[in-house]
C-alpha cells in the first residue's frame, strides 16, 4: 500500500486528474468532487501520491437505503441525484462515473493462497507473475462479488512476512492474498440504483477500507491498527498490518438503531430522538446527569402539550446501553477474527455515530485499547461541516485510486462468474483509463 518516498521524476510524469465518489451510507448520501493534484509524499502519508483538493460537494439525506442495502429504488435514486447535482453545480462539471462505497452483501475476509514449484533457482519477475495470475484465477473461483483481491505477503519455503522475494532462492514461492467478497444480488441493486440517474460506477471500494485509507498515518498502518467506522446502519472494521488491509467484519449495527432505542424509551418522534442524541446524548455518566432536566417535545402533530421533561440520566443509559453491545461485540470479532496480535493496542473510531460523547472513553474500556476519533487526514477544500468523522469514507474513495494498483479484483474478473452485470451501461469493476494515465 506505501511505497518509497516518490522522486521529483517520478512527480513530473503524474498529472492532474478529476476523481468523483459517491458515499451512500444509511442516513446520508455525500457526492465529492476532486482535482487530484500530483505532490510530493508527506512525512506521515507516504502513500499519497496526489493533493485533493474538493470543487465540488453534494450532501443529503438517504432515501431508500437500510443497514447499507438499497430498499428502494425509486428513493435510493432521488437521493444519487439531490447529492450528485449539487456536487456538480459547484464544481461547473458533468459527472457520468464515479468510485462507490460498499457497506451492504455481508463483505467477508478470506485469505487466498497459490503457490508455485521453484527448484531452488532465484525467483525472478515471471515467477512472482506467474504465482499472482493463479492466485487470481483461485480468487475467480468464489461464487460471491469479488470487492478487493489485495496481496498481504510472499512465503519463500514456509518463510512469511517476504515483501519483494526477487533474487532469492528457495523451493516454494507462495502467494498470499486478502480477499473480499459480498453477496452478488446487493452489489447489483447498488448498481442498478446509480444507473438509473444516468451514472455508471468505476469501481466498488469496501466502506471501512476507504476510512483507513482517509484516516490512518503511517506508522498505524506500519505497526498494525483496526479502523472501526461506525455508520448509520452498519459498524464495519478495516484491519490493517504492514500497510496492507488484511481482514474486514460488519456488524448490523449503527448509529439509527440508538437512534430507534431513544425514539421508543423516551415516546418521541426519531428526528426529536436524533437531535437530543446528538445535543444531550453520551455513553458516559456524570454526577449531575440525575439532577440535569431535558425537555423531550411531544409526538402530537400541533405539540401544544410540550411534551415532558426526563432527567439526563435516562437517556444516557439508552444511549449506553445500545453502544455497548455494539463495542462488546467488536471486540469479540476482532479476537474470533485472529488479527487481535496485529491490530494490538491501536483503534480509530471515525463515522458519524462515533461523534457521540464520551464514546473514546467507553472504547478504551471495552477494546482494551488505545482509541483515538479518526478525521479525513490531507484533503483541501472541504467545508467545516464536512472535516469529521462522518465524511472520512467519502475522503477515502478519493484516496483509493493512488493505491488501487495494489488491487487485482478490477480488470482481472472482467467477464468471469464473479461480476455479473444489471443489464445497464457500467459494468462493475471497470478501472478507467484515467486511473491508469494519471496515478
Amino acid at each position: 500500500m506505501a511505497g518509497p518516498r516518490t522522486s521529483e521524476t517520478q512527480r513530473r510524469g503524474r498529472r492532474p486528474a478529476v476523481v468523483t465518489v459517491l458515499d451512500m451510507g444509511s442516513t446520508k448520501t455525500v457526492c465529492l468532487i476532486a482535482r487530484m493534484v500530483p505532490s510530493d509524499a508527506g512525512r506521515y502519508l507516504s502513500a499519497r501520491t496526489h493533493q485533493a483538493e474538493i470543487v465540488g460537494i453534494g450532501h443529503t439525506r438517504s432515501l431508500g437505503m437500510k443497514s447499507g442495502v438499497v430498499v428502494d429504488l425509486d428513493a435510493a435514486e432521488r437521493s444519487i441525484r439531490h447529492a450528485v447535482e449539487a456536487a456538480e453545480r459547484m464544481a461547473g462539471v458533468t459527472v457520468d462515473s464515479m468510485i462507490v462505497n460498499l457497506s451492504a452483501g455481508r463483505p467477508k475476509s478470506t485469505i487466498c493462497s497459490a503457490s508455485l514449484t521453484l527448484k531452488d533457482k532465484p525467483v525472478s519477475q515471471r515467477e512472482i507473475e506467474q504465482v499472482l495470475r493463479a492466485a487470481v484465477a483461485r480468487a475467480a473461483r468464489v461464487d460471491r462479488h469479488v470487492v478487493h483481491l489485495l496481496p498481504i505477503d510472499h512465503m519463500l519455503d514456509g518463510e512469511r512476512g517476504i515483501v519483494d522475494p526477487r533474487g532469492m532462492i528457495g523451493s516454494e514461492l507462495t502467494l498470499n492474498m486478502h480477499l473480499l467478497s459480498a453477496d452478488v444480488a446487493p452489489v447489483r441493486n447498488l448498481e442498478l440504483a446509480i444507473n438509473r440517474a444516468h451514472l455508471s460506477i468505476e469501481t466498488l471500494v469496501a466502506t471501512p477500507y476507504a476510512s483507513g485509507l482517509a484516516t490512518l498515518v503511517d506508522d498505524e498502518l506500519e505497526l498494525g491498527c483496526a479502523c472501526i467506522d461506525m455508520g448509520g446502519g452498519t459498524t464495519s472494521i478495516a484491519i490493517f498490518s504492514e500497510h496492507r488491509f488484511v481482514h474486514t467484519e460488519t456488524l448490523p449495527l449503527g448509529g439509527h438503531h440508538v437512534t430507534m432505542d431513544v425514539a421508543r424509551g423516551l415516546n418521541c418522534r426519531l428526528e426529536d430522538a436524533e437531535r437530543l442524541k446528538v445535543m444531550q446524548g453520551s455513553v458516559i455518566a456524570t454526577s449531575v446527569d440525575d439532577r440535569d432536566i431535558i425537555q423531550v417535545p411531544s409526538m402530537d402533530e400541533d405539540r401544544h402539550e410540550g411534551g415532558h421533561q426526563i432527567p439526563r440520566s435516562l437517556l444516557n443509559r439508552i444511549v449506553a446501553a445500545r453502544v455497548e453491545e455494539t463495542l462488546e461485540m467488536l471486540r469479540e470479532r476482532i479476537n474470533a477474527s485472529g488479527c487481535s496480535s496485529v491490530v494490538g493496542k491501536r483503534v480509530v473510531l471515525t463515522g458519524g455515530a462515533a461523534q457521540l460523547g464520551g464514546l473514546p472513553d467507553m472504547a478504551r474500556r471495552i477494546l482494551g485499547r488505545n482509541v483515538r476519533i479518526g478525521r479525513p487526514l490531507g484533503v483541501r477544500g472541504l467545508p467545516a461541516a464536512a472535516k469529521g468523522p462522518a465524511f472520512a469514507a467519502a475522503v477515502g474513495l478519493m484516496v483509493y485510486p493512488q493505491v488501487a494498483a495494489d488491487d487485482h479484483s478490477s480488470e482481472r474478473f472482467r467477464g468471469t462468474a464473479s461480476v455479473k452485470r444489471t443489464g445497464t451501461e457500467g459494468p462493475l469493476g471497470r478501472m478507467t483509463q484515467w486511473i491508469k494515465e494519471s496515478f
